[in-house]
């Protein structure tokens, strides 16, 4: 912020650094806004001796790092012209004007230097009720970037006040534009998605997401029966594990997921519908996989999750195969070793990591 005191202009925290410090959870980005241009904030940086980036200057950001930290400041912007997918903007001098072209009240509020809050559209008591409002219309805030509709469901889901329900507004005006989330680059929304299934506690926004077509835009044929019954089951939130629950989807083509998630979605969904024992999925890939399996296998057949499966996780995930190649050779060599290997260690895991060494090598080596 001194940067700006120098030539007495200002500068304001924004958004999400200020709506969390207000809600005392943890900040990630540190947006700063000002009425200073671009090019200026470019100068001012490069000048006190930091390293500006422009990593949006056509839009008003630059980058500051400052003790290792990244600063995303961005000129007081107002839109002129938008699609549904990105905004002509216009450089402003007002805060009004950056405050009206944000998403949601909560998230247009300030703060400057010393702390001091500034709340041009009245966010804060919103944010205070766990209200997540649409700035103005929402109809028009929607129609200015459909990934808003996404936004406003996954806001709800980490900010919201769940026993007083979702906005009827808001949720009338996502349910109102459904075709303007095929306009939107699957990346964004897979990006989106993950985070609001990321929230400690998600039913209520995907149930809404559900009943307005939401969900069904995004995932033909989702089903949401399994996925309360996983959020009942699970210990902890994971997103994939919770977006297997919801149905059999391409993943990669629907939401352009990673291939690491992809694969994780994929291993969720083939071991739970499989007949592997929790031990060797636990033995296989990890204790933490087969806990995952074991809730969703509960989910998809309407069961509560078994007392029994921890102590079978822990044996398989404890256990270690006792013989190697070493053990078989030279008696066994070539392809035949692979062979001996691979079906000695299926009779393991089927004796329940039982057999011994001994019992292994000899079955083994045919003795």
């Amino acid at each position: 912020m001194a940067l700006f005191s120098e030539i007495d202009e200002v500068a304001y925290f924004v958004g999400g650094c200020v709506r969390n410090s207000l809600l005392d959870v943890p900040v990630s980005d540190l947006d700063i806004s000002t009425p200073v241009r671009p090019e200026l904030t470019l100068k001012l940086a490069k000048d006190a001796g930091l390293k500006a980036i422009p990593t949006g200057i056509e839009h008003g950001t630059v980058t500051v790092i400052a003790d290792g930290e990244p600063f995303e400041i961005t000129t007081f912007r107002k839109d002129v012209e938008t699609d549904g997918r990105r905004a002509v903007v216009a450089f402003s001098t007002y805060m009004e004007d950056d405050a009206r072209r944000r998403d949601f009240t909560m998230n247009a509020i300030y703060a400057d230097a010393s702390g001091e809050i500034i709340d041009p559209l009245g966010g804060l008591p919103d944010l205070r009720a766990g209200r997540v409002r649409f700035i103005d219309d929402p109809h028009l805030r929607i129609k200015e970037d459909y990934l808003r509709i996404l936004r406003f469901f996954r806001f709800y889901a980490w900010y919201g006040d769940h026993s007083a329900g979702l906005d009827p507004d808001g949720l009338a005006a996502c349910a109102s534009h459904l075709d303007g989330l095929a306009t939107l680059s699957r990346e964004r929304v897979g990006a989106e998605f993950i985070k609001l299934l990321s929230a400690p506690s998600p039913d209520q926004a995907i149930g809404a997401m559900d009943q307005s077509g939401v969900l069904n835009a995004l995932l033909p044929g989702a089903s949401t029966k399994a996925f309360f019954l996983l959020t009942a089951f699970e210990t902890r939130p994971n997103p994939i594990l919770r977006l297997a629950a919801l149905g059999n989807f391409d993943v990669s083509e629907l939401l352009r997921l990673s291939k690491v998630q992809c694969r994780e979605y994929d291993t969720y969904r083939d071991l739970a519908a499989g007949t592997k024992r929790l031990a060797e999925i636990a033995y296989r890939e990890t204790a933490d996989v087969a806990r995952a399996v074991a809730c969703l296998r509960s989910a998809f057949f309407e069961q509560p999750v078994s007392p029994d499966v921890e102590a079978d996780i822990a044996k398989g995930g404890e256990a270690r195969f006792p013989i190697s190649a070493a053990d078989l050779m030279p008696e066994v060599r070539g392809p035949a070793l692979g062979s001996a290997l691979k079906t000695a260690e299926q009779a393991w895991i089927e004796s329940g990591f039982t057999l011994d060494r001994h019992a292994l090598i000899t079955r083994a080596k045919g003795e």
